[in-house]
């Protein structure tokens, strides 16, 4: 089954064309990449897809649901990790997940206090949880937005830049969780500038240019398809020289 459906998505500034009819569908429980070089449509497209930005034309499908007709849906079953996250730096740890928990609905849940205990050893937080936020250094404070993101089990885990801040012990760990969500059945679908880590942890990656998506596939069929044997850096740079050529990804599970 499809998690994400893209029809004719495009997002519009001022006559500008940042997503230009995307067309793109991902499969559940997979580490999707969504790639592309600076001012290419990710985060727009990313934007989109958590429901902070509202399309200009064309169509969101997230687990079956029109994110136009169900928002509130969507958004149950969606984590999103931004670029640049907002933590509310006076409140500790815990405050700040038992204050999300309560935006899910979960504060009833007696299992919510358990689920918070898991998600801060998850993440190498536990002996955190109780000061404040803002003593957190900037890689500790990205672990715990992502602990927000994944409290209330999301099915499709949306990330704009991940890495961003992380020592390499961080970045290790969260590329850990990331394969361990999608062999659990979570999507996790990422934009990276990071072609390294794309390259370790993606099954399947797009890679989008002037709004559209210009290759798609798994790395081993990018490589095909850029007609080289290297690694996922060499096949970037040779299929985004140029303009490349407009290829709509709609490969479908059954």
């Amino acid at each position: 089954m499809d998690i994400i459906r893209l029809t004719g998505l495009t997002k519009l500034f001022k006559g500008f064309r940042a997503v230009d009819n995307l067309n793109l569908n991902v499969r559940e429980g997979i580490v999707f990449g969504f790639l592309g070089p600076n001012g290419a449509g990710k985060t727009t497209t990313i934007r989109m897809l958590a429901g902070i930005l509202e399309p200009s034309e064309g169509k969101i499908v997230i687990n079956g649901d029109d994110i136009s007709d169900k928002p509130s849906e969507v958004k149950r079953c969606t984590g999103f990790i931004p670029d640049r996250p907002f933590l509310y730096e006076k409140l500790t740890g815990i405050e700040f997940l038992h204050f999300l928990g309560g935006l899910y609905s979960l504060n009833h849940s007696s299992r919510l206090d358990e689920r918070i205990v898991e998600l801060l050893m998850l993440f190498d937080l536990n002996h955190w949880g109780d000061e404040l936020i803002e003593s957190y250094s900037h890689g500790m404070k990205q672990r715990l937005v992502m602990c927000g993101a994944l409290l209330h089990r999301p099915k499709l885990l949306i990330v704009d830049e991940p890495m961003v801040g992380l020592d390499p012990k961080g970045a290790k760990l969260v590329k850990d969780i990331f394969r361990d969500q999608a062999q659990n059945g979570t999507t996790v679908f990422m934009s990276t500038h990071s072609l390294a880590v794309a390259q370790e942890v993606c099954q399947e990656i797009a890679i989008i240019q002037a709004g559209k998506i210009i290759a798609a596939g798994t790395p081993e069929e990018l490589k095909e398809m850029a007609g080289v044997g290297g690694d996922l850096e060499e096949v970037f740079l040779k299929l985004t020289e140029g303009n490349g050529i407009a290829y709509e990804y709609t490969r479908s599970s059954s």
